[in-house]
């Protein structure tokens, strides 16, 4: 068999076990990254490579600025102020915490986003005595959606206009993808405040009992400081460009300045991390890779761009190109996705006469619909343990919001990008 075959061979018992959770969700993962190398797909080195990833490092550092904020007793406060002035009501925290997320994550990293504000929410719910899983999962829901309405809200945004001007083409504006970002965070939103919450589970937050010792770390010095460090972290991951120090670098400097300012212990900074999150996140990472050099992407796309025909109607070519790019970003890298189909995308539409414009729109916007499995996008996976969901509980929720998606994208992309203008 050749290496693409077999990778998608283990793609689908992966799949099987992710749906079943006959076995949990990490050791399916780290499991279908080891089958990979002992099948000769993998090298041993890449096998365990997403340990080192850039991403799972900041997910290890926001985890421990996460734990010095409840250690010091800020996220306590923040969410005691927030329901004081804000309410109980679960749709007015949900809308008020979408609409906050949007805005940060289409100027900034949206993992970093859902990091900073993962523990804030977590202590809201725990205040306000309201169910944490639909928040949370409205919170990984802004964040993939908000990161739609600017070029450098997310990656594949920035290889859109990156491969219409490699073929000599005008790149798309900076702020020109807001026409169908905008849109379809509203569209997120509305989804989640009437449907979306339905299919999540109401998981409360699990209370714990402070002993001695964690109630004299809470004390008005140490909540400044925690305050201080993570200011100072979120400045420093949206001006990463300017500063040139990477947002994981950041992360970790702010751990580690949480420990050695007595924030928290270094017991409490390992406690923090969620080791669950951490080995989920770094056995799909190379399988992810594996879907793209092995060519089981390029299989699958082939495979599409072979049902739909040599003479495609414009719009069949959207809805296509958007339903695969869309199905390969919830198991693999949305930039590989959107770097695999926008060549194709363009060879497509010439092949008419028609603009490419609309159908690299499609391809892009479709591969930050990551919303049906909790390996999609790291907000997902972030989200996964604290809000107590089963991969099950992603597909529910994910799917009809990824048919409100192509609704959306149908209506708006012809609008604004016509296929023969």
């Amino acid at each position: 068999m050749s290496p693409a075959v077999i990778t998608l061979c283990v793609l689908a018992v992966a799949a099987f076990f992710f749906v079943t959770e006959l076995i949990p969700l990490a050791v399916t993962a780290i499991g279908a990254s080891i089958a990979l190398g002992l099948l000769g797909v993998l090298t041993p080195q890449q096998v365990f490579s997403g340990l080192s990833d850039s991403t799972v490092v900041l997910f290890a550092g926001m985890f421990v600025i996460g734990a010095a904020m409840f250690q010091t007793g800020l996220a306590q406060k923040i969410g005691i102020k927030v329901v004081k002035s804000a309410g109980t009501s679960e749709n007015r925290l949900m809308a008020a915490l979408m609409c906050i997320t949007i805005l940060l994550s289409a100027v900034s990293s949206n993992t970093a986003t859902v990091a900073c504000l993962m523990p804030v929410v977590i202590q809201i719910c725990a205040v306000a005595k309201i169910p944490v899983s639909p928040q949370l999962m409205a919170l990984a829901v802004a964040a993939n959606v908000g990161g739609t309405i600017t070029m450098v809200g997310t990656p594949p945004n920035i290889l859109m206009s990156a491969t219409l001007q490699a073929t000599g083409l005008e790149p798309f504006g900076f702020f020109e993808f807001a026409y169908i970002g905008v849109p379809l965070s509203i569209a997120g939103m509305v989804y989640m405040l009437s449907i979306g919450r339905k299919f999540c589970p109401r998981h409360y937050v699990e209370t714990v009992e402070n002993d001695k010792a964690s109630d004299e770390v809470k004390d008005p010095k140490k909540m400044i400081i925690c305050t201080v460090i993570l200011i100072l972290v979120v400045l420093g991951m949206a001006f990463e460009k300017n500063i040139g120090i990477p947002m994981q670098t950041t992360a970790i400097i702010g751990a580690l300045a949480c420990v050695l300012t007595g924030c928290l212990s270094e017991k409490q900074a390992y406690l923090g991390i969620d080791w669950v999150t951490i080995f989920l996140f770094a056995g799909m990472l190379p399988l992810a890779s594996a879907m793209d050099k092995s060519g089981a992407g390029k299989m699958i796309a082939d495979g599409v761009v072979g049902i739909i025909g040599d003479n495609p109607s414009p719009m069949l070519i959207v809805v296509a190109m958007f339903i695969l790019s869309c199905g390969l970003t919830q198991f693999m890298s949305n930039t590989a996705a959107a770097a695999l189909l926008a060549p194709i995308g363009i060879s497509i539409a010439q092949s008419i006469g028609a603009s490419p414009y609309p159908v690299l729109m499609a391809i892009g916007i479709a591969a930050s619909c990551a919303f049906t499995t909790p390996v999609a996008t790291p907000p997902n996976t972030l989200v996964l343990i604290p809000g107590h969901f089963k991969f099950m509980d992603y597909v529910k929720v994910g799917l009809p919001l990824v048919v409100v998606s192509l609704v959306v994208c149908m209506i708006v992309i012809p609008f604004f990008w016509p296929f023969f203008p």
